[in-house]
């Protein structure tokens, strides 16, 4: 099998794993979603019961106040986007979620994004 394929079938095995595991426990509990791409990173927080998305962000968005000359995927990038989406989360009454990596390690972006959604106020 062709090594870039069997990358992408563990992935999404992995991806799966975190997804199901966080559904039966909390209905009351959101999952946090982070995507890293090449170009951004996104965030959506959404309901676990009904599966839609309640809230949505990227590092694209004017509101985060990243310069157009500066990267949008570094470190810096991702602690924004974490203290954006909890600030965001909070208005709207969510306060409790489950952190999805989509198969990702928790290191680097991942980690800073989380770590500064938590120092704004979201439990996971």
């Amino acid at each position: 099998m062709n090594r870039l394929k069997l990358k992408y079938k563990r992935l999404e095995r992995r991806k799966k794993r975190v997804k199901y595991s966080t559904l039966p426990k909390d209905p009351e509990r959101k999952r946090l979603i982070i995507i890293k791409t090449n170009r951004y990173l996104y965030s959506q927080i959404v309901d676990n019961q009904t599966g839609k998305t309640l809230l949505s962000v990227g590092t694209f968005s004017k509101e985060l106040g990243i310069p157009e000359n500066e990267s949008k995927k570094n470190l810096e990038a991702a602690k924004k986007l974490g203290q954006y989406i909890a600030k965001l989360a909070l208005e709207k009454g969510i306060t409790k979620v489950y952190l999805d990596r989509r198969g990702r390690k928790y290191s680097g972006r991942i980690a800073a994004f989380a770590d500064a959604a938590r120092e704004s106020g979201l439990q996971f």
